[in-house]
């Protein structure tokens, strides 16, 4: 009866352990969040630089902050960061424990900071460190530094040792990952290791609970003055997060259709479908005054029938005249004199012959 219980026990364990699947799409999902939020600052900051400017320059620092307020909210709410709760997954640390702990009970302390660092604080190092040696190299091919320099013989030795420290931390993600999908490892990611956490599936009880918690939160009174305060100001964080957290769900989709659309992979597919078609030629130029007015010779103008003096063309049909000639007609009647086509005077376009 012990063995059978036992095996029971590790049966119900392994049925809450969330698939391969599941675990790389929750990993996936901040790291399409970033650059879709990084495209729309930039296109802000391009639209009006002196508003928008600083978001550009401080970008990184200003995510990793509401990305901190993110996943602290997440952590202390329902024990797992935001792309896991998002995939009703949930962080336990790592034990022996027969009975997990529920999802609003949160993580020990030590292992919630460690959570929060490793989920904040790595990747924003990471990418600090990528943009350094990106800007390295660049100064390294268009810079010169005497030969001596023992700065220069730093960065290069560091340059050169660069891609084989990132091929060993990208190998470690990997090799765990096999691990996990072969049974052999508890976690998918080093960084759950390091944080002495893993992942299983939220239960109904879990479900129950968060809701429970949240209707008590919203309908909880306090009495004093400093109770009342700090109420105040966790509501406002707490309200921060959540709003945050509630754009972030029901903008996700829209995000990693952004990363998509802006990819360089689908940039020809993006050219094909947006290419705008070629326009139509003009339908009455055989018959009426329009087609009498067409001279014989190109370098006649069809308005004054002289050699054309500062050749100008309309935007809207192609034809060419004199600059005086066709500015005059366009401010009057607002068309082109052949083709009848609306024509503003922003439509004259000058031409310039290799002889002048």
């Amino acid at each position: 009866m012990a063995e059978l219980g036992a095996h029971l026990t590790v049966a119900s364990a392994g049925d809450d352990r969330p698939s391969i699947f599941e675990a790389v799409a929750q990993d996936s999902l901040m790291a399409a969040v970033k650059p879709a939020l990084q495209h729309l600052v930039k296109v802000l900051a391009e639209s009006n630089p002196g508003r928008y400017g600083f978001l550009w320059r401080w970008f990184d620092e200003i995510y990793v902050l509401l990305d901190l307020l993110l996943q602290q909210h997440y952590l202390t709410r329902c024990s797992a960061s935001f792309s896991e709760n998002f995939y009703s997954l949930k962080r336990i640390p790592m034990g022996d424990c027969r009975q997990q702990p529920p999802a609003t009970a949160g993580l020990p302390k030590r292992q919630h900071w460690k959570s929060l660092l490793l989920l904040v604080l790595v990747p924003y190092l990471k990418g600090k460190l990528e943009k350094l040696v990106s800007s390295l190299r660049e100064e390294d091919e268009y810079f010169i530094h005497p030969p001596s320099s023992s700065w220069k013989r730093f960065y290069r030795a560091f340059l050169a040792a660069y891609p084989f420290v990132n091929m060993t931390w990208e190998g470690w993600f990997l090799i765990q990952q096999l691990c996990y999908i072969l049974g052999k490892a508890p976690h998918h990611s080093p960084m759950l290791w390091l944080a002495g956490v893993r992942l299983v599936r939220l239960t109904a009880e879990d479900i129950q609970a968060l809701e429970k918690k949240l209707a008590g939160a919203t309908s909880s009174q306090t009495h004093s003055i400093k109770t009342q305060v700090q109420s105040a100001v966790r509501k406002a964080l707490g309200g921060i997060a959540f709003s945050l957290s509630t754009g972030l769900s029901v903008s996700v989709f829209f995000l990693q259709f952004l990363d998509w659309w802006y990819s360089s992979e689908n940039q020809e597919t993006i050219k094909s479908l947006t290419a705008l078609p070629t326009p139509p030629p003009p339908l009455h130029l055989d018959h009426g005054a329009g087609s009498a007015l067409l001279p014989k010779l190109k370098t006649v103008c069809p308005l004054c029938r002289k050699i054309r003096v500062n050749a100008t063309a309309l935007a809207t049909s192609g034809f060419v005249f004199c600059y005086r000639c066709a500015y005059n007609y366009v401010k009057t009647h607002q068309r082109c004199p052949i083709t009848g086509y609306a024509t503003e005077l922003q439509h004259l376009v000058k031409l310039y012959s290799p002889e002048s």
